[in-house]
């Protein structure tokens, strides 16, 4: 396993960012640390990169402990912050030859180092650009080059795409899911695309603390339940609670609300119908209601989304702003 958090926390004077966190990334995994801005997330990335310390709790990378084995963790690990760290006068190349020298790599291995990044981050043709006048999709993928220079087996990248054009998300998205399989990716964001579309797992954090940590189908049949909309007619007495009550009594069915809207006709009703994870008990509904004579005149299938699961487990209270609480150099970042 090549990153073990275990009981994480950090405290910023009477300001709880994280609260005893819990999750584990898999060998050749990519993890998606989701949730609202200030949730906790580049307080998380900053420990398990080494330029925090925790105020408890652990953290193990590639088996090494964050805090007692710190600098055999960054030799493990490459980190990518949300502003990469770059030299803008310097080029590319010239960049990243400067990065491979202060992480160790031996003189006689930088060249190869550094030309197997530039290959695989896509920057052949701007080896010799300045990063000052390179695009910001392409600064990105210098940023991820000089975490991936030392070829370690852990990557950890801070919203990785933000402020990127589609085109520039749609090729770093392309760009990390190349990365795994040989290496563990740990990758944080708060827009649910980023994650559905590069992430096998996903650990969502709230208010500091992990709220769910599963793959996505799991968490979408976990946490929230398809079913369907349907609109009935007819001239019933109480239609709205015959409904109900008839509809409840279907296996599979979890429970039956009437939807408002304002401009149905008369003698037409909308319900919600919940159904239990497993269960499609479509055909039973439709047929419960011409037995009892009322009018089907529309029924679709409602399914899950991964929003679905983000809103239910992060609508409550404000969360913390993690990111307020310390400024973090660029140059720093680069994890000497």
């Amino acid at each position: 396993m090549t990153i073990e958090v275990e009981n994480l926390s950090k405290i910023y004077g009477t300001t709880q960012a994280i609260d005893s966190l819990n999750f584990n990334v898999e060998d050749g995994q990519i993890l998606g640390l989701l949730g609202p801005n200030g949730a906790g997330k580049t307080t998380t990335m900053r420990i398990l990169s080494g330029f925090l310390p925790a105020t408890s709790g652990t953290a193990r990378i590639a088996g090494f402990d964050v805090h007692e084995q710190s600098m055999a963790v960054r030799q493990r690990i490459g980190y990518l912050p949300e502003t990469p760290p770059l030299y803008p006068t310097m080029t590319v190349e010239g960049y990243l030859h400067f990065v491979a020298r202060i992480k160790g790599i031996s003189a006689g291995d930088r060249a190869e180092k550094v030309t197997s990044a530039i290959r695989r981050c896509g920057l052949l043709d701007r080896r010799k650009s300045l990063i000052l006048k390179l695009s910001k999709g392409y600064r990105q993928r210098v940023g991820i080059a000089q975490a991936i220079v030392h070829d370690p087996p852990a990557i950890v990248l801070d919203e990785p795409t933000v402020g990127l054009d589609p085109q520039q998300v749609v090729e770093v998205r392309k760009l990390i899911q190349s990365l795994a399989g040989d290496r563990t990716i740990l990758l944080s964001s708060h827009i649910l695309p980023e994650v559905s579309a590069t992430c096998s797992q996903v650990a969502i954090v709230n208010h500091g603390r992990i709220v769910a940590t599963d793959s996505l189908d799991n968490l979408m049949t976990q946490l929230t339940r398809g079913g369907y909309e349907i609109e009935v007619g007819g001239d019933i007495n109480g239609i709205e609670a015959a409904v109900q009550a008839f509809l409840r009594n279907v296996p599979g069915v979890e429970a039956v609300e009437t939807i408002a809207v304002d401009d149905l006709p008369e003698e037409r009703y909308r319900f919600q119908v919940t159904i239990e994870p497993g269960s499609e008990p479509g055909g039973a509904i439709a047929s419960a209601i011409v037995e009892s004579q009322l009018d089907l005149l529309e029924m679709r299938r409602t399914r899950a989304s991964l929003e679905d699961v983000f809103i239910k487990l992060t609508t409550e209270d404000s969360p913390i702003d993690d990111t307020a609480a310390i400024a973090e150099p660029a140059s720093a970042a680069i994890n000497l």
